[in-house]
């Protein structure tokens, strides 16, 4: 059979923009009538998203494959790593857990992983007429290049031209493509078919002297210079450094007529994005609290979002004052809700008994609900349709999760969904705090707007999420076609 037509795009590092390139790439080629998939050998991050065949990828091909206007499968990210600590990681293989290492022992696991990733490769090639593939970090990371199947490793298995993506905003962006382009091996050097220069500010023609400076350096091609996309912050960001530009502003104001939503910047924090249609509300502000800042008591809301390891998060707000935070938030009449993890920390005690998360043992929780919650068994990927007993609305959301809480809190559920028992959550009796495993539940409108106006009274829930999302999609296509080759770049696939 004819080889699938493929690009695979690569960085000079990580947060260079690969993910929302090739979502824009992916946009614009299914807008031309081809039929595209996306495809990342190897992701980690602990911001993922469940398939509707029941296993989970990163969120950035889950954004991907909307682009190409595709449901989400395993296939697109057959190895997922999930950091637990700073030297371990939780492994996904095409959607489902395989287990737990540490980074010495995962270098030495790689090589069994390779067919497994072409075997996904070769799936998703049969379906459409071209693959748009995402690297992780940088082919530059050559202490790390024995066994890879994130980058140059990948491409050589299965043949693929390769893109470098740099990112001018950074700053050193001629070191960062010759650097790189230096640290390959000339057969590496081969497969590169050219660079992008992404994220830039300014006047272009000011960088001219820079291309003729990186291409006698290098022997590369520039196919573009990408101005920088403001919209991109309505989409979900794949990398948690994003949050680190969310501090909570000093001009806040108590009974301001805008709601302020208070976040801890937690060690493992997850699913983020969960935090997305809350921050593209007028009316809403969304701060993330980082280490060594204190909850303003200007707070409206504090979210204690979803946690990759939750006791060690636990401890992690022990050790930064914010339970003292949270429980004068409390007393104030605070409303305070836990997403998943949050909603675990929200109880009396998180016990894992197995050393699922990493040292195996007990966390008294902050006390403000009456559940437990045991971590351990299958872990449960699944789509769910909810209901708020408030206000009545349905939606849609989706559950990933390790363990079980139970308790007498759990009779007042924060949703009511399908199925039974804890995957509803629960709530305290005045009704102010509240915790749910399910995620995406502030991506729908209508749930969105009533939860907003319990707080406050206001015009909520008028932007339509997916709508925004959609659009971005299509003006992302459009940007990058504007100053892109972006027919030079099909050509180079074989498309």
């Amino acid at each position: 059979m004819p080889k699938t037509p493929a690009l695979m795009v690569q960085g000079t590092g990580s947060d260079v923009g690969k993910s929302l390139l090739v979502a824009g790439l992916c946009r614009a080629a299914v807008n031309r009538g081809l039929r595209v998939a996306p495809f990342k050998p190897q992701n980690m991050s602990n911001n993922a998203a469940v398939t509707p065949d029941g296993g989970e990828i990163g969120r950035a091909q889950a954004l991907q494959a909307r682009a190409c206007r595709l449901a989400p499968n395993v296939h697109m990210n057959p190895v997922l790593l999930k950091p637990q600590s700073d030297i371990g990681a939780q492994i996904i293989v095409q959607g489902s857990v395989m287990g737990n290492a540490k980074a010495r022992d995962y270098h030495a696991l790689k090589l069994t992983l390779l067919p497994k990733v072409l075997e996904s490769f070769e799936r998703l090639s049969k379906d459409v007429d071209l693959i748009l593939v995402e690297g992780a970090g940088s082919p530059a990371e050559v202490n790390l290049r024995d066994g890879d199947i994130a980058n140059m490793g990948f491409a050589e298995a299965a043949d693929l031209p390769v893109i470098l993506v740099a990112d001018i905003d950074r700053g050193g962006v001629i070191a960062s493509l010759v650097g790189t382009h230096a640290l390959l091996t000339e057969a590496e050097q081969h497969r590169i078919a050219g660079y992008i220069i992404n994220k830039f500010r300014g006047d272009k023609s000011l960088f001219d002297p820079a291309l003729d400076i990186i291409g006698a350096r290098t022997g590369m091609i520039c196919h573009g210079v990408i101005p920088w996309f403001e919209a991109a912050r309505r989409l979900p960001a794949e990398d948690a450094m994003i949050l680190e530009a969310l501090e909570a502003p000093d001009n806040l104001v108590a009974g301001a007529k805008k709601i302020h939503i208070s976040v801890p910047r937690l060690g493992r924090i997850a699913n983020f994005d969960d935090l997305d249609p809350l921050r593209a509300e007028p009316g809403v502000t969304v701060s993330i609290i980082q280490p060594g800042a204190v909850i303003p008591a200007e707070t409206d809301v504090i979210l204690l979002p979803g946690s990759k390891s939750t006791r060690a998060d636990l401890d992690q707000l022990r050790e930064q004052g914010w339970d003292i935070d949270i429980h004068a938030h409390v007393r104030r009449g605070g409303v305070v809700v836990g997403l998943c993890g949050g909603y675990q920390m929200l109880g009396a005690r998180v016990a894992d008994p197995k050393g699922v998360e990493g040292t195996p043992g007990e966390t008294a929780g902050l006390g403000l609900l009456e559940v437990d919650t045991i971590i351990g068994g299958a872990k449960t990927l699944t789509e769910v349709t909810f209901r708020d007993p408030a206000s009545g609305v349905a939606a849609r959301g989706y559950e990933m999760h390790m363990g079980e809480t139970t308790g007498p809190a759990t009779k007042r559920p924060m949703l009511e969904t399908n199925g039974g028992g804890h995957d509803r959550g629960a709530t305290s009796p005045n009704g102010l705090v509240m915790g749910c495993y399910v995620h995406g539940l502030f991506a729908a409108d209508a749930y969105r707007a009533a939860f907003l106006n319990r707080i406050r009274v206001g015009d909520y829930g008028q932007t339509a999420h997916d709508a925004l999302v959609e659009a971005t999609l299509d003006n992302l296509a459009a940007h990058l076609e504007t100053h892109l080759d972006v027919d030079k770049l099909l050509a180079i696939a074989g498309a």
